[in-house]
């Protein structure tokens, strides 16, 4: 298996404008979330980037970015976009997809996905969850559940369903966290097929991959990273960045 990383990021952000660039404590976020990226040392690391200014400040870090269609629709054509650039051979068989607004994601987690692609030959696409943070969580529709055929060891499961809906009963709720790595021929078959009915209903783009009959595996994290989509996520990152130092 041959990983590369590839972190989609553009600045046209409804809700935080400008978001990749955003100052953390003196190093712009998606410099944060590259070397994260390149920590987990399970491949490769690109940023498929949809504006120039982007590619500036990652190659300013020393970071390698590609310029993309900034009119692509969505992270996963902006780094088939970006794949098709840096290894048109095919050399990579494995794609993992690292979203540009986690800037202190564990490193082992994403060599945690990595894994699952390894370690489970029906895997067509690994993700993480991590368990509820409040209670709260079971029914908000902002927080996206995942449903597992846990595994024994309780590390990893089966995703059976991904739902914005409230769920009942006993149990652990996992919370899903929008890490993907993907074998590149699921990759393929997944962007060349349209929204499904099922996603459009929930508006959540794995379902396309279950309606499709992939095999969705899920690396179970100690808890979900931050993940910053609002002003107020932004300042809860700076705070979060002043407790650990400056980054190199």
């Amino acid at each position: 298996m041959n990983p590369i990383i590839l972190i989609p990021a553009r600045l046209a952000a409804s809700r935080l404008p400008g978001k990749p660039l955003a100052d953390i404590e003196g190093v712009p976020m998606i410099v944060r979330v590259l070397r994260q990226a390149e920590a987990a040392g399970a491949g490769p690391v690109a940023v498929a980037a949809g504006d120039a200014a982007i590619v500036e400040a990652v190659e300013a870090a020393g970071g390698r970015a590609i310029l993309t269609d900034p009119s692509l629709p969505s992270g996963s054509d902006r780094i088939l976009a970006a794949l098709a650039e840096l290894d048109p051979s095919g050399h990579h068989d494995v794609v993992i997809n690292l979203q540009g607004d986690m800037p202190f994601v564990a490193p082992a987690v994403l060599a945690a996905c990595a894994d699952l692609l390894e370690c489970e030959a029906s895997c067509d696409i690994a993700t993480v969850v991590a368990p509820e943070s409040t209670l709260a969580d079971r029914s908000n529709p902002d927080v996206v559940k995942a449903v597992l055929a846990l595994q024994p060891d309780g590390q990893s499961g089966r995703a059976l369903y991904f739902t914005r809906s409230t769920l009942h009963g006993d149990g652990a709720v996992w919370r899903h966290v929008g890490i993907y790595g993907y074998r590149r021929a699921a990759l393929e078959r997944f962007n060349a097929t349209p929204p499904s009915a099922l996603e459009r209903r929930e508006s959540l783009e794995q379902l396309r991959a279950l309606e499709l009959g992939l095999s969705i595996w899920a690396a179970v994290a100690d808890a979900a990273p931050i993940s910053v989509d609002t002003p107020a996520d932004l300042e809860m990152a700076r705070a979060h960045a002043r407790t650990l130092g400056t980054i190199g």
